[in-house]
């Protein structure tokens, strides 16, 4: 499967049960677009052992292949030879999985309610049915036979830390650190050695003439609690937990430290987390900070909700120059020909 930066899904291989979502069932031998998809921005795809889930930008959950077993969710057994959407409750789906060995979906709404459909202990669920986990690999484990993770799982004794678990662990710890950030008039305490070996910024910070080589505190007052937490934290765990609003001033950050991981990890976070009332603040940010594939995806996702995005008062209090620029460009694109 391939998933490109203009939104077009491919897919080849093995196709008897139509799990490629072509319209038939030949096997092909060279990637080929998934037409039914075209205009949906897909942000993740699943597959089992003969069917395939789709996740689109909006929550929206597609499903084609194999469905002896109900795989599928579309309250049959009926196998489909191309995307068809599965009804959620009206939620908003933020996660998905299938199970390769039994046949089994998965999928978490934003509501935190986790949904399975499929094979279960020999039974056949063929609509999205709410379960009592509040996580997807609990439904495999639970229901699979025999039980199986979506994820891989460390098995390490619980005594024993690994490096990066015990980097993690000392993040923000006041017993062993050497320096803190006041940001907001709180308190964020580090290890001078792990952001010299993480960062270059703070590396020509604690190496050099810098006044701040010589403090044990440091005041920070051009980016918020929330955003300079996450990125020291991220030098610590190698992982970013924002909301898109907050990743903005993280990609922010990102591009003025010159970090350029941390400025692509801001990107897709942001990514799953556009909607049409923030995609063209997200557009703005991403022009801002000359980031040019998220600026591509944004822009897109503009156009794919246009009449929406149009009608929500972020666009209309944006920048003149980049309502022009936005609206010549996406003229060209076809957006108003009718």
């Amino acid at each position: 499967w391939l998933i490109n930066h203009l939104l077009q899904v491919y897919g080849w291989g093995y196709n008897g049960n139509g799990q490629l979502g072509l319209g038939n069932n030949g096997n092909q031998l060279t990637p080929c677009r998934v037409a039914a998809l075209q205009g949906v921005c897909v942000m993740q795809i699943v597959c089992g052992y003969a069917h395939t889930l789709a996740l689109t930008d909006e929550g929206l959950l597609y499903a084609w292949g194999a469905n002896t077993y109900g795989q599928l969710g579309t309250g049959n057994k009926s196998n489909h030879l191309s995307p068809v959407q599965i009804m959620m409750e009206k939620e908003r789906v933020v996660e998905v999985a299938a199970c390769h060995s039994t046949h089994t979906s998965a999928a978490k709404a934003q509501s935190g309610l986790v949904y399975m459909w499929g094979q279960c202990r020999g039974q056949s669920v063929v609509l999205p049915h709410v379960t009592h986990f509040s996580c997807i690999d609990d439904v495999f484990a639970c229901f699979s036979t025999p039980a199986v993770m979506w994820r891989l799982l460390s098995v390490e004794h619980e005594e024993f830390l690994t490096v990066t678990e015990s980097l993690k662990k000392e993040f923000d710890s006041p017993e062993t650190s050497d320096l803190k950030f006041r940001v907001d008039g709180k308190f964020i305490y580090v290890h001078k050695a792990v952001l010299k070996i993480r960062c270059e910024h703070f590396r020509t910070m604690f190496q050099s003439y810098w006044n701040e080589d010589e403090k044990e505190v440091i005041d920070v007052d051009q980016f918020s609690y929330p955003v300079y937490r996450a990125f020291l934290e991220y030098l610590y765990t190698d992982n970013i937990d924002l909301p898109p609003e907050d990743a903005i001033g993280l990609l922010d950050l990102a591009t003025s430290y010159c970090e350029n991981r941390l400025k692509k990890l801001c990107q897709h976070l942001i990514k799953r987390g556009i909607t049409v009332e923030n995609a063209f603040s997200l557009l703005s940010a991403a022009v801002r900070y000359d980031a040019e594939d998220l600026e591509e995806f944004c822009f897109k996702f503009c156009i794919n909700h246009l009449t929406e995005v149009t009608q929500t008062s972020a666009f209309w209090q944006i920048d003149g120059s980049l309502l022009k620029e936005f609206i010549a460009k996406a003229s060209k694109y076809g957006a108003f020909k009718n």
